[in-house]
């Protein structure tokens, strides 16, 4: 036996180092307890032993919920009295307190038995319940209960003995067994027998009298007052109250409506009659319409799906998923093309994919292909557009940005003209991506496709700044989308030893083959150094090694193709001079090398744009509507270095604005808010194996379809009301709908919705 003295001298043990020292004692294979406590909390609580032996605590002078949440197997023998909460929660375990224990005993005990061997407090057994699964919770009182005793009673079984009460008025308090659904209080004594109408009161049956014939000795020893057996054993003193049944309870009376009662019964007028005057009108717990607490919300597309939030070209890949899902691939193969010509080149090859990362079944298992899915539209054609707006737009920058604002406008049937400076189009698609990370096959099939759309191309075409002025006066807007060619390269002792890493990759893409070195150093570990790496080793180079300031930005997989290689990646390393001989660090280490490649980045060569354009450093600022001057607009790196896919969306943005110029209108781009992670429910989707998935035009399963309506009718078949109707609407659209007259505003379409459609707003009476 382990004893615990919990008061030394002037220092008392907390409560917290007192369960922390029976819990690692229990944990040690201590199984018998003697407590000399003083007011400390929850002695003998959710506790058990290993080897399954019981638990047994001696107690004095404990704090409040002595045995609270007590498991099976758990015996607990209060010397004296407790305060309140004496076997809160029980959930098993047996119980004896030998004196009076305070306010609610037995307070939401499940199982096990409770004696009190004196008095309990107010509300003592409230809340009691039974899992049928397990012997029905016990609470035995030798005296008497506090009002409100056994308030909202739901099972178990109490015993109110009523011993040394003579002359108090009821051993049950004041309204005992308020909103008693269950159980059976077993009492002897005084009590008024006017409980409420879905309540009986009656004398014992045989059944009755063969339990508390079982039990009474059984508690009567445990509180150690076994003599009181033959007085309290007199079962003509007793009466058991219980619930009615349904049916029971529904052949009494029908009660005065409550209106009825209000008119005549409460206070004549109403209680505020002084200052208002009282209709009279009785508004149910349950309400519908007007008085609804909360308003369900269809908010279908209203908020964008994570892929769709983080895709710089917004494009709403839960839409497109969809639209397989009900087998219109086609269709879901076009949508893609409203928001970028290059889904195979950029969506499915170059890009990151930052969609991806955000991805809510990533939470689940691994993220939607949707990138693998851009590769299904590359063969995909639209047809042009008709009637032609006769409007003339110059686009100067055949790289992606430029090409993305060509196509949008091109399909809005204006006239569009790309200028380019190099001899083929495509920008960085074409010139400085290596044709192992993007198939040429790939980009010339996209390209053609933009040219099919009616966009003119013209290459060889550099403009400069008289070339800017006659294109403005030609055409009715411009974009500048001449991306960043310049590279930046630090003004190092030796700097001109030093190519640049875009001059290079370009270089390898036209087949010139230019010279490397043996041993190549590569200043940047972003996937342009990497590119530039690989390039070296492609064109000859024995060895590459990779140098950066911080940790290297490139994608693992492009890393640990370099590694492959050979090539070696070092951070962090600042550079301070370069010579014949390699790099010289700037703790002056030598990096040996024959020849340096730098990969930090580039900027705009913007000297053919005129004064007045707002710049800030190398790049221009647009205004919001993505204008630089009247009617000559920006998209691309010529505003800040991005992915492709942030060209593609400011491209796309560009051609939008332009178009409202051109029709007369207000640019008014449209901009979501992602919807709340927290309504969306995931618990619907099983866990699939990295092995089994489909393919990423067969994925649309598996797509959470975030923010977007999947039609999965779960809010139709859950609405308890049946307040939820689906409606079709012309071209086989649809839409859910909540009649008012019968929601009563709960949230369940709200909670069950996996999309996060449905949204709960306030209710806001119309005044």
């Amino acid at each position: 036996m382990l004893t615990i003295k919990t008061l030394q001298g002037t220092h008392r043990m907390s409560t917290q180092d007192l369960l922390l020292a029976i819990e690692e004692a229990v944990g040690n294979g201590e199984t018998s307890f003697e407590i000399e406590a003083s007011g400390q909390h929850d002695i003998g609580g959710p506790l058990w032993n290993r080897e399954g032996k019981a638990l047994r605590f001696h107690v004095t002078n404990p704090g409040q919920r002595v045995g609270s949440m007590c498991l099976d197997n758990t015996e607990i023998l209060v010397d004296g009295p407790a305060p309140a909460d004496v076997g809160w929660l029980n959930a098993g375990g047996r119980i004896v307190v030998r004196g009076d224990a305070g306010d609610t005993a037995g307070h939401c005990a499940a199982a096990g038995v409770i004696h009190i061997g004196g008095r309990a407090g107010a509300r003592s057994g409230s809340l009691m319940k039974h899992d049928p699964l397990y012997a029905p919770p016990e609470l035995w009182v030798l005296k008497n209960v506090g009002s409100f005793s056994f308030e909202f009673m739901g099972g178990g079984k109490a015993v109110v003995c009523g011993y040394d009460c003579e002359g108090l008025p009821s051993v049950l308090g004041e309204r005992p067994c308020v909103g008693m659904v269950g159980g059976i209080v077993y009492v002897r004594g005084a009590f008024s027998e006017d409980v409420a109408d879905d309540l009986a009161v009656s004398g014992l049956e045989s059944d009755d009298i063969a339990y508390l014939d079982a039990g009474l000795e059984t508690f009567l020893s445990a509180v150690g007052r076994p003599e009181l057996s033959a007085v309290l054993s007199d079962w003509s003193e007793w009466r058991k109250i219980y619930p009615l049944t349904l049916g029971e309870y529904s052949s009494r009376p029908d009660p005065m409506p409550m209106k009825a009662f209000r008119a005549k019964e409460w206070i004549q007028g109403g209680i505020f009659s002084d200052v208002c005057r009282d209709d009279f009108v009785v508004n149910a717990t349950v309400a519908r319409g007007l008085y609804r607490q909360r308003v369900p919300s269809w908010d279908n597309a209203a908020c964008a799906a994570p892929c769709e939030f983080r895709c710089p070209a917004s494009i709403p890949t839960q839409l497109r998923y969809n639209l397989l899902r009900a087998g219109k691939v086609e269709e879901a193969y076009k949508l893609v093309l409203d928001y970028t010509p290059f889904p195979g080149s950029v969506c499915g090859g170059v890009c990151p994919n930052p969609c991806m990362e955000g991805c809510t079944r990533g939470g689940i298992d691994e993220a939607v292909q949707i990138g693998a899915l851009g590769r299904c539209s590359i063969d995909v054609s639209l047809p042009r557009p008709t009637g032609p707006t006769g409007k003339k737009v110059a686009v100067i920058g055949g790289g992606v940005a430029g090409l993305s604002a060509a196509w949008r406008l091109a399909r809005k049937g204006h006239e569009v003209t790309v200028y380019e400076a190099d001899d083929r189009m495509g920008g960085k698609l074409e010139q400085v991506i290596p044709r192992a990370r993007l198939p040429h096959e790939i980009l010339e099939k996209e390209l053609k496709r933009i040219e099919d759309m009616g966009v003119r191309f013209v290459i060889g075409s550099r403009v400069d700044a008289d070339g800017f002025q006659r294109l403005r006066r030609e055409s009715d807007a411009v974009i500048v989308a001449t991306g960043g060619h310049i590279p930046r390269v630090f003004p190092w002792p030796g700097h001109e030893r030093i190519v640049a890493g875009i001059d290079f990759l370009k270089a390898i893409n036209k087949g010139e083959n230019p010279r490397v070195g043996r041993n190549v150093i590569v200043i940047g570990c972003g996937n342009a150094g990497m590119d530039a790496a690989a390039g070296a080793y492609a064109m000859g180079a024995e060895s590459v090694t990779c140098i950066d300031v911080q940790k290297p930005a490139a994608f693992a997989h492009e890393i640990a193709h370099i590694e492959a290689l050979g090539g070696k990646l070092l951070w962090p390393v600042m550079t301070k001079e370069i010579t014949d001989g390699g790099l010289i660090t700037a703790d002056g280490t030598l990096i040996s090398g024959d020849m340096v490649i730098i990969t930090i980045g580039e900027s705009p060569d913007l000297g053919y744009l005129p004064e007045g354009v707002r710049k800030f450093r190398d790049w221009v600022i647009p205004g919001a509507d993505m204008s630089l001057l009247e009617n000559v607009f920006a998209a691309g790196d010529v505003i800040k270095p991005g992915l492709l896919a942030d060209a593609i969306g400011t491209g796309i943005k560009a051609a939008e604005a332009v178009d409202a110029s051109l029709r007369g209108v207000a640019y008014a781009p449209v901009e979501k808010k992602p919807v709340p992670s927290g309504q969306l429910s995931t618990a619907y989707f099983t866990r699939c194996p990295h092995g089994e998935l489909p393919a990423a035009n067969r994925d649309f399963d598996r797509c959470v379809s975030c923010g977007t309506c999947r039609d999965c009718r779960m809010c139709l078949e859950s609405c308890p009301e049946g307040a939820i109707s689906r409606e079709t609407l012309a071209g086989g659209a649809y839409r859910y709908v909540s009649d008012p007259d019968r929601c009563i505003g709960c949230g369940i379409c709200s909670g069950v919705c996996p999309c996060g459609i449905w949204t709960m707003h306030p209710n806001v009476p119309l005044e």
